[in-house]
């Protein structure tokens, strides 16, 4: 009886606040891990659980990190915290080798400087002094359990969002911590990769690991859970077994329940978003779109990628994403593009505005071929919301973010009408003089948002817009959709999610194998 075993991992937290911050991000936080137990921690966002994920880790450092007061107790060694220049410091690679971690942004854990995902995953073996022939069977074994074996000589930075969570999660459990930390693990994930993940956690808390999960969403297999605490502004709202939740009344509003959203919460699209006259041109048009990667075949385990018909002196075999697609998006049209993790979908969207130039075939823009322009020149036109926020977020403040580079296109004062504006649709007008490195993972998902939309280019493309979102949060992306259609912008938008998909679109497509068909 795991729940009678002295705990692992435990924690008491009077309070925790960051250095800058007014007020504690948490507050009256318990609780203990027993060895081979899941536990959940459900919060909206802005509720803490991040923060404490990364305080269970050792990833935020009391002390350099923010002021503790409380203690954290790790395999029976109890560390006491009260804010004073005689606290305890944590040792993160020490703590590292007794709690594995999967941040929300799942490539933050990958070590960067390793050329495939085999060597990804050896790399804390290495560390460890592992033998050669262990080290092999190990990276194969991990690859397995998380449907990554035909991806090992991969490049990691050429996978798709749910295939580098997979990776992600791999290198987190290789060396089999004791306790495991996972922040929104089946964020990106297909239906393959959430099932894979869930028979993973089942295995792993038999096998004796202390599992958490942090989560915005009451995702099927966290119902496994012998234990669930709920946050909210900091503290704990609720908590006990997930039968004690059933009517749902102690759940915050903003997490989201069992099979997508619950049908209040987004209109149907037929009466959102008027379709549109079908006798206006396309403001998008892919026509027998190719492409592909092509592997250098001297240099294959430095997983060198080039572009379908690019010349490479190897001469080696082409890799098909896309295969003959046809596309044509109107005016004021909602397209879901939906399809398994690694399937292409991203390369898809880069199609839009040059960032990926197809092999064969052509990309127009409100009826211009875009071939020879170049990506600067198409921006104005196609606004890309990309898969991870931070790619796009480099200012100082949320204001400054938005209104980038807008002076030169509409002058400076109508650029600061468009870009508080633009704030206000995405719920972040009280968010302005935010940086938004210090926002949490939605609110920088909706600031991305915002950088598109002042620019109201005439193609919204989104890459998996709902990640990291809450059930609050999701409601202003479809609002800002939803104008946006209604304004006339032809809006594409990429999710693994099926039913998300088919309440938002007027039409879902499903991309596989390098083809685009009607869901």
């Amino acid at each position: 009886m795991h729940h009678l075993l002295r705990p692992v991992l435990a924690a008491g937290i009077r309070s925790f606040a960051y250095h800058d911050g007014d007020a504690p991000v948490l507050s009256g936080v318990d609780l203990a891990l027993a060895p081979g137990t899941l536990t959940t921690v459900l919060g909206a966002s802005g509720s803490g659980k991040t923060t404490l994920g990364r305080l269970l880790a050792g990833w935020l450092s009391p002390g350099a990190g923010g002021v503790l007061a409380g203690f954290l107790e790790l395999a029976g060694t109890r560390l006491e915290f009260d804010g004073s220049a005689a606290d305890p410091r944590i040792d993160p690679a020490q703590w590292g080798r007794q709690v594995g971690f999967v941040p929300q942004d799942a490539s933050a854990i990958l070590s960067t400087v390793k050329a495939t995902v085999a060597e990804e995953l050896a790399f804390g073996l290495e560390n460890a002094g592992m033998s050669p022939a262990d080290m092999r069977a190990t990276v194969e074994h991990t690859a397995g359990l998380l449907g990554l074996t035909a991806l090992l000589e991969r490049d990691p930075a050429w996978l798709s969002g749910g295939q580098l969570r997979r990776l992600a999660i791999g290198c987190a459990i290789i060396a089999r911590p004791p306790v495991l930390v996972m922040d929104e693990p089946f964020a990106s994930l297909d239906a393959a990769g959430v099932r894979e993940v869930e028979v993973l956690v089942r295995r792993l808390t038999g096998d004796g690991t202390a599992v958490v999960i942090l989560s915005q969403a009451l995702d099927a297999p966290l119902l496994d859970a012998a234990t669930w605490i709920v946050l909210a502004e900091g503290t704990v709202g609720a908590s006990g077994p997930p039968a004690n939740f059933q009517q749902g009344g102690a759940l915050p509003a903003g997490i989201l329940r069992p099979h997508g959203l619950r049908p209040h919460q987004l209109p149907h699209p037929e009466t959102a978003v008027p379709r549109r006259s079908g006798s206006t041109a396309p403001a998008l048009e892919l026509r027998n779109v190719t492409f592909g990667y092509r592997q250098d075949g001297q240099r294959r385990r430095r997983g060198v990628m080039r572009r379908a018909g690019q010349a490479s002196a190897a001469g080696g075999l082409p890799c098909p994403v896309l295969q003959g697609v046809d596309l044509a998006v109107h005016p004021g049209e909602v397209v879901a593009v939906t399809g398994p993790n690694g399937a292409g979908k991203s390369t898809l969207l880069r199609h839009f505005n040059g960032l990926l130039r197809p092999a064969n075939g052509s990309v127009l823009v409100q009826g211009t071929d875009i071939a020879e322009q170049p990506v600067g020149s198409t921006v104005a036109s196609v606004g890309m919301l990309f898969q991870h926020p931070r790619d796009q977020l480099f200012e100082r403040t949320a204001l400054r973010e938005v209104g980038f580079g807008l002076d030169r296109q509409v002058g400076r004062a109508a650029a600061m009408d468009r870009a508080t504006a633009a704030l206000a649709a995405v719920g972040l007008e009280g968010e302005a003089q935010a940086h938004p490195s210090e926002l949490p993972a939605s609110r920088q998902r909706l600031l991305a948002l915002a950088t598109v939309l002042a620019r109201t280019p005439a193609v919204l493309a989104l890459d998996e817009p709902t990640v990291a979102l809450d059930g609050r949060s999701l409601a202003v992306l479809d609002a800002a959709v939803r104008s946006a259609a209604e304004e006339g912008a032809a809006v594409v938008l990429v999710t693994h999610d099926l039913a998300y998909a088919r309440q938002v679109a007027h039409r879902v497509l499903v991309l596989d194998g390098g083809r685009l068909a009607e869901a």
